[in-house]
């Protein structure tokens, strides 16, 4: 029941469930949880025993009564339905087989509880160890803590991956008596939902780390900055922090240490830029959210002048797992340099959708390919966009590369916090560009001229070039602009929001070329540069496509070929989408009009 099994019809087979279950007088426990990570396989159910958990995938409400008469009243599994099957030792779970092999490569760190436990029960989170981490390290001295976390090589994963160790040192010993500890949940990157997975489905694991964090650095109040666009988030950590409060895991001397401290949380309006810490900083303040130039570092002067840790979701959730299992553990999994494991949220063209967890190390194709299943199209990868607006896209020929910090960043995108969107053949990079400059010149918040202004020119570059108005100048003031913009803006949304155009013209400048030289789009993604065509040999006149076509741009009769009006027609593709017969061809505009003037 997080925000992707409601709305794949959670919320219907959850009722019809429960309605059949009573009508047939079976008293068994009907329980919500959170995502595991299967978004492509949603709604999914678990029939839980003593030593196992059988998950159904795609278990809409008419399936409901086949389940509950085959599997729960005669014990006959529905085999065609199962995604996966745990083998338990008490709540833990030893083996897992996965019909898709979605699991297969994956570590369960920060979402190790995320769709086996109901989000909005502390019992449940307890009786995975939940807050033993806490019992532990209030029994320890900050400083030994911040030796725990900088031993086992975490690094922050917002985006930048700073040592997170190192950051809580840094907080604990700038002087001051108040200190404050933020978490950073303003997830706005698009393709994006893995803090979001985390908060809807397993709160107190956030919640305990930056307890954690904050006794660490002697921090006695915090917030959780998170994006209003995210209600069930919100309400599940409302939840969650009211029971912890109950439990004394939070408020005054908690567990009766002599250490204080409280969380509240603040509602961002959904403003990108407020991902950015010191544009955060101010929100919460109650100012417009605005960055300012650093130093000072939040470390130092941060929240309303004072020292201030802001780490994201994932970050807090990494903590109770590493104070449990002991830095050692932690370090050992991994890269040398980028230790532990990364959630990515697999996006765009991917054939199974959804949250993963898996080790640093691994490189893109065995994520994309062996984990996600490759494109849902089918056809070939052309490139990942790896960091969301502010990161960029990498190549096939480049997906052989190992996931951590250092690699990604040599090809010219960064990890960002983790949104991974796949492209395959039919995604015309020049577009990509287009789109993400779109959306970064929207968000900018305005204060640097080269950060308002730049991104708009590189815009409205690419929008001349997509229009098949390009030349080679432009391709040129177009690179120019885009280091310009990188070097001369304060903060990271300018100076990474050239990242998208930098990469596709590094690896994708063949591209831009035939935009300019030939007038075309090889994706056929670009309207001004293509038409659509009906063929007369294949159209048998069933008028599908001139009853979807939404400004009757198609004329014709019944079982006789149809034609389009070019003049009407707005090139949304919808005749292409509907005809069963294949007779609509997206031809080269420009090879179009190069026929029509031989025919005359």
């Amino acid at each position: 029941m997080n925000s992707c099994g409601i709305a794949a019809g959670a919320r219907e087979t959850y009722e019809a469930l429960e309605k059949s279950l009573k009508e047939k007088g079976i008293n068994i426990p009907l329980k919500i949880t959170g995502c595991v990570g299967m978004c492509y396989r949603e709604p999914l159910v678990d029939i839980i025993t003593e030593d196992s958990i059988t998950t159904y995938g795609n278990l809409t409400s008419e399936k409901v009564e086949k389940l509950v008469e085959s599997h729960i009243t005669n014990n006959v599994p529905v085999e065609e339905w199962i995604v996966k099957t745990d083998k338990l030792d008490g709540t833990k779970v030893v083996e897992t087989r996965d019909v898709d092999g979605f699991f297969s490569m994956q570590k369960k760190i920060v979402l190790e509880n995320s769709g086996y436990i109901d989000p909005e029960s502390i019992d449940e989170y307890i009786a995975r160890d939940g807050y033993e981490a806490l019992r532990k390290a209030l029994k320890m001295a900050p400083e030994e803590i911040i030796e725990i976390i900088e031993k086992s090589g975490l690094r922050g994963r917002g985006g930048a991956g700073f040592p997170t160790g190192r950051k809580w040192k840094l907080t604990r010993n700038a002087p001051g008596g108040i200190k404050y500890l933020i978490c950073n949940a303003d997830e706005g990157d698009p393709g994006a939902f893995m803090d979001r997975n985390v908060l809807e489905g397993d709160p107190h694991r956030v919640i305990e780390g930056m307890i954690i964090g904050a006794y660490a650095i002697g921090a006695r109040e915090g917030f959780i900055y998170v994006r209003a666009e995210y209600p069930l988030a919100i309400r599940r950590l409302e939840i969650a922090l009211e029971q912890t409060r109950k439990m004394g895991f939070l408020g005054d001397n908690i567990l009766g240490s002599g250490f204080s401290f409280e969380i509240k949380i603040k509602e961002g309006a959904g403003a990108f830029v407020c991902g950015e810490e010191t544009a955060l900083l101010a929100s919460i303040e109650g100012r417009r959210g605005m960055p300012r130039p650093r130093p000072p570092f939040p470390a130092e002067k941060g929240l309303f002048g004072k020292p201030t840790n802001i780490n994201n979701v994932e970050t807090y959730a990494n903590v109770p797992w590493i104070i449990r299992h002991g830095w050692e553990t932690f370090a050992s999994i991994g890269t040398e340099k980028t230790k532990g494991t990364k959630v990515f949220a697999l996006a765009g063209k991917i054939a199974r959708s959804g949250n993963v967890e898996v080790p640093t190390g691994l490189s893109l194709r065995e994520i994309i390919v062996k984990i996600g299943g490759g494109t849902k199209t089918g056809k070939p990868i052309k490139a990942v966009q790896l960091g969301g607006p502010s990161g960029g896209c990498i190549p096939d020929k480049m997906l052989d590369i190992p996931v951590d910090y250092d690699s990604i960043t040599k090809t010219g995108a960064i990890m960002g916090s983790g949104g991974m969107i796949v492209m395959d053949s039919d995604t015309c990079m020049v577009d990509v560009a287009k789109f993400f400059l779109d959306f970064t010149n929207k968000e900018s918040c305005g204060k640097c001229t080269f950060c308002r202004l730049g991104t708009k020119r590189m815009w409205e570059i690419l929008d001349k070039i997509t229009k098949g108005n390009g030349a080679i100048s432009d391709l040129e003031k177009l690179e120019e602009l885009a280091y310009q913009v990188k070097i001369g803006s304060l903060c990271g949304l300018g100076q990474t929001a050239p990242n998208p155009v930098i990469t596709t013209l590094k690896y994708f400048r063949d591209e831009y070329m035939e935009h300019v030289d030939e007038k075309k789009c090889r994706a056929k993604v670009c309207k001004s540069l293509i038409r659509y065509e009906i063929r007369v040999d294949r159209c048998n006149g069933c008028t599908a496509c001139a009853h979807y076509c939404p400004v009757k741009a198609i004329t014709g009769e019944v079982r006789k070929p149809h034609a389009i009006r070019e003049e009407m027609c707005i090139r949304c593709g919808t005749c292409y989408e509907v005809c069963r017969f294949n007779a609509i061809e997206i031809v080269d505009a420009f090879q179009c009009v190069e026929r029509w003037a031989k025919s005359k």
